[in-house]
C-alpha cells in the first residue's frame, strides 16, 4: 500500500510555503479551458538551511513580454535545440521529421529519422546539439522504436542528416511514459530522461534504464564519476521526466509527471532516489528525496523546462500554462507564477534561445488537444 501523503507544514519564518497542488499525469486528459478561480497555489518545500534568504533583484522579475510566434503549422514539436549559428532544430514527434528554422524565419525539413515508431506518448522526442558541434557536426535524438527507446547521434552538415549511430539502447518503451528529454550539461556530458512505461516497478529496478535520469559521455560511454561506474543511471525513482534544465550555478532541475496526486519539480543530484512509486510528491520517507515544488493535476502536467533570467520556466500540458519559478542563489525557490493561462492550449517544450528569450511550443495536435488554425506553433517570450 502506498504511504499516505501530506501537505507541507507552514514554517513561520518562511514566506514561501504555499500550497501548490502537484499535478497528475497527462495520460488521458483532454484539453479543456482552465478555470483560474479554482487554481490551487503551488506548494514549495522549505530549505532547512537557507529558506529565509531574500531573493536577489533579478529573481523577482517583471512581467515577461510576449514577443510573437516564430513558427506555425508544426506537428507535435517535441525537441528544440540550437546550432551555434542560431538555427533552431525542431523534432516532430509523430512525423519523425527534424525541421530547421533559420534566423531569417525560413522553415525547412532537414531530414527524417529512420526507425521511429510513434505512439500515444512515443516517437521522435528530445534533441540536443553536440557541445563541440563546430568540430564534429553531431546532433543527438531520443526516439521510440518497436523494441526500445534509444539515443542516436547523426551528422548534420547544415543541409541533411547523416545515418543515425545508436549510442544508448535498451531503454524500455511503451505507449506511455517514455521520458525523452536530452540535455548536455556544463560538464559536456549528456543527460537523458526516461519513463517507466506504465510499469512503476522499473523506476526502482537498478538493472532497468526506465524511470531514471541517465548520464553518458557524448559517445555513449559511461563516465567514471557516475554513481555506479558501470551504469549510466544518474538518479532513480522517477515516473516520467520530460523536462531538464541547468541553472546558472550548474544545478540540474527536472519536471516530472505524477500519477493522480502530485506533479513535481525536483533538484537533481547524483545518486538520489526520488521515490516513485512509493512516494508521489512530498512524503518524508527515508531514503527518498522530496520535490522542491509540487502541483495538483489540473494545474500542470509539466513537460519541457528551461532556465532564463533567474527563473525556471515549465511548460504545462493539461494545465495549459507556463509556470515561471524564481530560483535563489542557494537553490531554494520562490512562489511559482502562472503565465499564458489557457491562451494557447497545451504547452509541451520550453527552451532558452541564444538571445536569452524563452521559446515555448504548443502540443495541440498530439491527440489530446484542440488544434487552432496555426497549431502547432512555437511562441517567443522576452523575460
Amino acid at each position: 500500500m502506498r504511504a499516505p501523503r501530506r501537505l507541507f507544514a507552514l514554517v513561520p519564518t518562511v514566506a514561501l510555503v504555499l500550497a501548490l497542488g502537484a499535478c497528475s499525469s497527462d495520460d488521458v486528459e483532454p484539453r479543456r479551458a482552465p478555470d483560474e478561480s479554482t487554481m490551487t497555489a503551488p506548494t514549495i518545500r522549505p530549505d532547512d538551511e537557507a529558506s529565509a534568504t531574500p531573493s536577489p533583484p533579478n529573481e523577482t522579475g517583471g512581467r515577461p513580454r510576449f514577443a510573437g510566434t516564430v513558427a506555425t503549422g508544426l506537428e507535435v514539436p517535441w525537441g528544440i535545440a540550437f546550432l551555434p549559428d542560431g538555427t533552431a532544430l525542431i523534432a516532430e514527434r509523430d512525423s519523425a521529421l527534424i525541421k530547421a528554422l533559420g534566423r531569417s524565419g525560413d522553415l525547412r525539413t532537414a531530414g527524417e529519422v529512420p526507425g521511429v515508431v510513434p505512439s500515444s506518448e512515443g516517437g521522435l522526442l528530445g534533441l540536443a546539439v553536440s557541445p563541440s558541434f563546430d568540430q564534429d557536426q553531431m546532433i543527438y535524438a531520443y526516439f521510440s522504436t518497436a523494441e526500445d527507446n534509444r539515443v542516436v547521434r547523426m551528422e548534420y552538415d547544415g543541409r541533411s542528416l547523416g545515418e543515425p549511430e545508436p549510442i544508448l539502447t535498451g531503454i524500455p518503451v511503451g505507449s506511455i511514459h517514455n521520458g525523452g528529454r536530452l540535455l548536455f550539461g556544463p560538464d559536456d556530458m549528456l543527460y537523458v530522461s526516461t519513463g517507466e512505461t506504465g510499469d512503476a516497478d522499473l523506476a526502482q529496478d537498478p538493472d532497468s534504464l526506465g524511470g531514471k535520469i541517465l548520464r553518458t559521455a557524448p559517445d555513449g560511454s559511461i563516465p567514471s564519476d557516475n554513481p555506479d561506474p558501470d551504469s549510466p543511471v544518474w538518479t532513480s525513482g522517477h515516473r516520467n521526466v520530460q523536462g531538464l534544465a541547468f541553472d546558472d550555478r550548474d544545478r540540474l532541475w527536472a519536471t516530472e509527471f505524477g500519477s493522480n496526486v502530485w506533479d513535481e519539480l525536483n533538484l537533481i543530484e547524483a545518486g538520489n532516489n526520488y521515490g516513485w512509486p512509493a512516494a508521489e510528491g512530498d512524503s518524508d520517507l527515508k531514503g527518498f528525496v522530496d520535490p522542491r515544488v509540487q502541483w495538483q493535476p489540473e494545474n500542470a502536467s509539466p513537460s519541457g523546462l528551461a532556465f532564463a533570467d533567474g527563473h525556471l520556466w515549465a511548460a504545462s500540458l493539461r494545465g495549459e500554462r507556463l509556470w515561471r519559478i524564481p530560483v535563489r542563489s542557494d537553490g531554494s525557490v520562490g512562489p511559482p507564477e502562472a503565465l499564458l493561462l489557457g491562451d494557447y492550449g497545451r504547452l509541451r517544450t520550453a527552451v532558452r534561445a541564444p538571445d536569452g528569450s524563452v521559446w515555448v511550443s504548443t502540443s495541440n495536435r498530439d491527440g489530446r488537444g484542440t488544434p487552432g488554425p496555426q497549431d502547432d506553433r512555437i511562441l517567443e517570450l522576452r523575460p
